[in-house]
């Protein structure tokens, strides 16, 4: 891949946001008091280790603290694979953290401790410029968004990669407990729409970026905004994908899950790496293709919930490739 002014692709994928320690439930002690266990995570992060363990080669550009945790986010961030030059160590802030409970289903409540936690203090100064003129995407979310200084910090980082060629996506990420009221939430996530090419939203944050409930409707709504694919995950159930206003239901795998952290990471970490593998960009794509893409998408997410945690659930091809060959 090159660039139109002759600039080098180092990696397909970049992305900017939390990299945060999820401590996922994980049993009763001989005192019947609850077990927490380490697990690194971060949307930004998992959507990275998902590609990087598909073939990609992936950067991050993010904020933790030079603390226990934050080591061992750099140190697991290195082992996947995941090129952390653009990674600062804080002597000043905390690494984020995330308390998960687990329902008996899988599903996932959080509590945070991030008042401030380092991947809000992210600077523009601190944006390694030289990793945003040589991605092909650029993907965030919208956590980066809650707290100056990296709300600024986004706005620089999505400008900057926009002007020299990336394709920009997004996927909003909503956490209710981070943001001080609904109305500030609706109106920084919706900031960065015209900037982006292509998105992923659950069925839930619909309304919160289009104010339309329905997705199909919610995703012609952003396609009409300049977003040439979206992608609006429906759980278990598959993913609805809608381009330029042409739209088709994508079934997923009717399987148990044991974790649904990082699943729909795992699916956009999916999608995105089908893309690249088309060397398509967002408005290339007919919906075939994102068909394609989001098949992919729902067989990474199906194989990451057959496991605890985020980062060390994403699987590898082969094992994608095994779990696609049974449907």
């Amino acid at each position: 891949m090159t660039r139109n002014e002759g600039g080098k692709v180092l990696y397909h994928i970049t992305a900017l946001g939390e990299l945060l320690i999820d401590f996922t439930e994980s049993g009763l002690s001989s005192a019947g008091m609850k077990l927490f266990e380490q697990n690194p995570g971060g949307a930004a992060a998992n959507v990275l280790a998902a590609m990087t363990k598909l073939g990609d080669h992936t950067a991050f550009i993010g904020k933790v603290g030079n603390d226990m945790h934050g080591r061992f986010l750099k140190e697991t961030l290195d082992n996947v694979g995941i090129d952390t030059t653009g990674l600062v160590m804080s002597d000043d802030f905390f690494t984020t953290l995330a308390f998960v409970a687990l329902s008996p289903s899988g599903e996932r409540t959080f509590s945070f401790a991030r008042k401030p936690g380092a991947d809000t203090q992210l600077t523009v100064e601190e944006v390694n410029h030289a990793i945003l003129k040589s991605t092909g995407i650029l993907h965030l979310g919208s956590l980066s968004l809650t707290d100056e200084p990296a709300r600024s910090a986004t706005h620089f980082a999505v400008k900057a990669a926009k002007s020299a060629g990336a394709v920009i996506s997004y996927d909003p990420n909503y956490r209710a407990s981070l943001w001080e009221n609904e109305a500030m939430a609706k109106a920084r996530m919706r900031e960065l729409l015209p900037y982006i090419d292509v998105m992923k939203l659950s069925d839930e944050e619909t309304a919160l970026l289009t104010d339309e409930t329905e997705p199909e409707q919610a995703a012609r709504r952003l396609n009409e905004k300049g977003i040439h694919c979206v992608a609006v995950t429906l759980g278990k159930k598959g993913a609805f994908i809608s381009i330029n206003g042409v739209s088709e239901f994508v079934q997923g795998y009717p399987i148990p899950a044991i974790d649904t952290t990082g699943a729909g990471d795992a699916f956009w970490g999916g999608f995105l790496h089908r893309m690249v593998t088309l060397k398509k960009r967002p408005e290339q794509l007919v919906l075939a293709e994102a068909i394609d893409c989001a098949e992919w998408g729902n067989a990474v997410a199906t194989c990451c919930v057959q496991k605890r945690g985020a980062i060390p659930a994403m699987p590898s091809l082969e094992d994608v490739k095994v779990l696609m060959a049974e449907k």
